[in-house]
């Protein structure tokens, strides 16, 4: 009797599984690399009864795969971008999430002396005037197209570079490995770096220019355009991302003492 008691309970528990709602989401790779995944998608389990498949890629891919209709929802990091995607009918609308920022990465020696600049372009500039290595993600990621576009306020274009600038066409984990293997500059943003255990000689150089902010934005697809996608899931989802259990959980994950996200949904 014992031994049918515990396979009907396991049976059951199969069953219940395999009720579970299930939603992808495609992510930035900085959100991954974080470790906040780790954190949030237990809870939205544990609280929604929700599986959150991710699709860890950069913006730029997370926006092609919501524009083809390959997720239910994403979750990124540039504005512009995301207002394209928005114009175009892809998503639903966007709701902000959560914020850090973006900070410059190289040798603690500062060889070029980024660290005594007055702004992030001209940390860029000291860099560019220095040829010292620095490493790009080069993937069309928010973080790729923030630093192109601070190239730009610099009045610099790494198209003309010499080979002390590496693109490497791959996620910030990846990209800061490569970093800390040259000894090379490299923008990140400020939770993929402190989540990051290889710093080598590397450390945080400059940051605090306003204009290094960084927000994170929840958009869902659009069900008018792909009738296919899970809208409903998406937006149970959105509100438990705004809700006061996702607040408390993004504003607590903290890494040596350092806070890496701050919360500023509007509920």
């Amino acid at each position: 009797m014992k031994t049918l008691m515990m396979a009907a309970m396991t049976t059951l528990a199969m069953t219940s599984a395999a009720w579970a709602d299930e939603i992808k989401l495609a992510v930035t790779t900085s959100f991954h690399n974080s470790g906040l995944s780790d954190v949030l998608v237990p809870a939205i389990k544990r609280d929604l009864d929700l599986e959150v498949q991710l699709l860890v890629v950069g913006t730029g891919q997370a926006l092609k795969l919501g524009a083809a209709g390959d997720v239910d929802a994403i979750l990124v990091h540039s504005r512009k971008a995301e207002e394209k995607f928005l114009a175009a009918g892809n998503g639903t609308h966007r709701r902000e999430i959560m914020y850090n920022d973006f900070v410059f990465i190289g040798p603690q020696s500062d060889v070029a002396g980024a660290g005594n600049a007055a702004s992030a372009a001209e940390a860029l500039s000291r860099i560019a005037n220095a040829k010292a290595p620095f490493v790009s993600r080069g993937d069309d990621s928010g973080t790729h197209k923030k630093e192109l576009s601070l190239w730009n306020v610099a009045d610099l274009d790494p198209a003309g570079f010499d080979n002390w600038y590496k693109a490497v066409g791959a996620g910030m984990g990846a990209a800061l490995n490569t970093a800390a293997g040259m000894n090379a500059y490299i923008m990140s943003d400020r939770a993929s770096w402190l989540n990051f255990g290889n710093k080598g000689d590397l450390a945080l150089v400059y940051a605090g220019d306003p204009v290094l902010f960084n927000q994170y934005a929840y958009l869902p697809v659009n069900p008018d355009k792909h009738a296919h996608v899970k809208h409903d899931l998406a937006l149970r989802l959105e509100g438990w991302l705004v809700s006061e259990t996702a607040k408390a959980l993004i504003n607590d994950y903290k890494i040596n003492g350092e806070t890496l996200f701050v919360f500023n949904a509007v509920q």
